[in-house]
This record gives structure tokens, C-alpha cells and sequence, in this order.
């Protein structure tokens, strides 16, 4: 069974899927796979040179993120160009990686993507889990820790389903507005009922 876990900027997703998997659940990201597939050598960086030049690059060859950030969030159809580009191959590695995780033979597998709806991948999945928090405490979290400005932030919120279009697609909620327990409770839960379904 492949779960889908998703949630918008800061809502604390890697920290829900550690939990999961304290508990056995095996997870794959989907940021760590888009960084994959821009990775020197690849052919998703090659077009993303050939579009945006060099201010897109660092002298070492790699990907400048925070330089194509900057671009894409300003421009729509930037943006849209990108994900025709990435969004395939993001795909395609997703799959060999739940497919060799599901070998491995964890009980379920965690899908954690933040735009798991936004992307189709949620195609990819059994259930989709959204962990929920206020936007105001996404803006917080978000400010501590990645270093990106209050515009930035709006600019990704903004590309992301609203919070009231996330829970409608939610087949399952963590609110991750409280503390580690309350958290980890919810967690606990849902990996019970995951492993019942398995088991019919």
C-alpha cells in the first residue's frame, strides 16, 4: 500500500513521515527526487541552462535553486515550463523508488510530496494523509527555517492548493498545530488502521 502524504509549506511533513517511520512505514520524498533529477548530467538541468542561462547555475555546474526560485515564482509561465520539464521525470523516479521500497517489504510506504495533488501523484497512491496547520504558523515556520523572504513564502503558498482545497482531497487529517504527542498519537493511529486494511 502506498499512502500519500502531502501539506503546504511548513506544515511539517518530514517530521510526520519520521514519525511513520519510527513505527515501520518506509518513505520516499518527492523534494529529495526533484533535486535528483537536476543533479549535474542530468537532462531536466541541460533544458533548464538552455532556457534561463547561466544566472541559473553555480560555477561548480550545479542547479542555483534560489536563483531559479526567484524566476519562476514571478513568472507563471516559467513556472508551468518547469514542471512540463520535471514533473515527468519526478514521476518515473518516484515509481522505482516506491517500487524498491515496497520490495524491501515495509508494511506501507509514505509518498511525501508537498504538491502531491498539484502534480497528479496523487494517481501514485492508496490514501492521502494532508498534516494540517494554520497559515499563519506555515509563515512562521517557514521564515525560521528556510531562510526565504515573506514574499517568497506567499509566492509558494500561492502556487499551492488552499488549505480548504487540501483537506477536501484528504482521505486523512494530522493536525500538526500542537505538540510532539499530539502528533505522534495521530500517527499512531492511522499506522493501526493502515495495517488492519493490509490485512483484509
Amino acid at each position: 500500500m502506498i499512502i500519500g502524504l502531502t501539506g503546504g509549506i511548513g506544515s511539517g511533513k518530514s517530521t510526520v513521515a519520521r514519525a511513520f517511520e519510527t513505527l515501520g512505514a518506509a518513505w520516499v520524498d518527492a523534494d529529495d527526487v526533484a533535486r535528483e533529477v537536476v543533479l549535474p548530467g542530468e537532462p531536466a538541468l541541460l533544458a533548464i541552462k538552455n532556457r534561463f542561462g547561466d544566472q541559473v547555475m553555480l560555477q561548480e555546474g550545479t542547479l542555483n535553486r534560489a536563483a531559479l526560485r526567484e524566476i519562476i515564482f514571478k513568472n507563471p509561465e516559467h513556472r508551468q515550463w518547469l514542471e512540463s520539464v520535471t514533473h515527468p521525470r519526478i514521476r518515473e523516479r518516484l515509481l522505482q523508488h516506491l517500487e524498491r521500497l515496497k520490495a524491501q517489504g515495509a508494511p506501507y510506504v509514505l509518498l511525501v510530496s508537498p504538491l502531491l495533488f498539484e502534480s497528479g501523484q496523487s494517481a501514485l497512491v492508496n490514501r492521502a494523509v494532508v498534516v494540517d496547520v494554520p497559515q499563519a504558523l506555515q509563515l512562521s515556520r517557514t521564515l525560521q527555517r528556510d531562510g526565504v523572504s515573506e514574499s517568497q513564502v506567499h509566492a509558494i503558498l500561492a502556487a499551492q492548493l488552499t488549505r480548504e482545497q487540501r483537506l477536501a482531497k484528504a482521505d486523512d487529517v494530522i493536525d500538526n498545530s500542537g505538540d510532539h504527542a499530539s502528533m505522534m498519537e495521530q500517527v499512531a493511529q492511522l499506522d493501526e488502521r493502515y495495517r488492519q486494511q493490509l490485512n483484509y
